[in-house]
């Protein structure tokens, strides 16, 4: 783990990843990604892929045959259903943290759609802030900076005052890349280049709201 900046006299942000990090989607994701099997796929190895590939490069390695945009379309479809039907769970102290936070000083950066974020907050209670940088929004995914910039420029922030807290290698590396302070949570070991670690979101959220509000951040573990 790296040594964080100070960042005294100014007013803190933080900037949060969604699925892994806010919210436990773990199951929900391998459930729509199984459905691959009705298709004469072999739905573990279509999970194990897209765990770590964007969806359009998922299709292209399992199923170079098809059409990606028609595999694209099926698979919103599915997760439009499954925000509708499926079960989600938030983290521990999610909801104390983001109901913690001041008005204006956080925002959302995910991958995922905009409309289904809403409909996962709504499900679990969280509140949702007013910036919210989807896939949508920007060009470039992660481990591109392109988000995280994206996102600190809505906050009217400058990248040196924003935390970003994240669970994933490609969100660490767009943060750090996006030069922010980087926290990781929900994870046994840290992810390589992250400015501090912590097994639990739970288990970070004091530290998270100490550093918003603290004259100069909280220090590096």
């Amino acid at each position: 783990m790296t040594s964080e900046p100070g960042r005294p006299g100014r007013t803190k942000y933080v900037l949060f990843d969604v699925d892994g990090t806010l919210i436990d989607a773990v199951s929900n994701q391998r459930r729509v990604w199984e459905t691959a099997g009705r298709y004469g796929l072999d739905a573990d190895e279509v999970y194990r892929v897209a765990l770590r590939t964007r969806p359009m490069e998922t299709f292209a390695q399992v199923a170079a045959d098809r059409d990606p945009s028609e595999c694209l379309a099926l698979l919103h479809d599915l997760e439009d259903e499954d925000v509708r039907s499926g079960v989600y769970t938030a983290f521990q102290g999610a909801s104390e943290l983001l109901h913690g936070l001041p008005p204006g000083t956080w925002a959302l950066v995910t991958s995922n759609y905009e409309h289904r974020v809403r409909g996962r907050f709504e499900r679990t209670g969280l509140p949702v802030p007013k910036v919210i940088v989807d896939a949508a929004a920007v060009e470039e995914g992660k481990p591109s900076p392109v988000p995280y910039l994206q996102a600190a420029a809505r906050l009217g922030a400058r990248p040196a005052d924003c935390l970003v807290i994240e669970d994933a290698p490609s969100g660490v590396r767009a943060g750090i890349r996006a030069g922010m302070t980087v926290w990781g949570v929900n994870a046994a070991a840290a992810v390589e280049g992250v400015h501090r670690h912590f097994a639990s979101l739970g288990e970070a959220v004091p530290h998270i709201l100490a550093w918003t509000s603290g004259p100069q951040g909280s220090a590096a573990a």
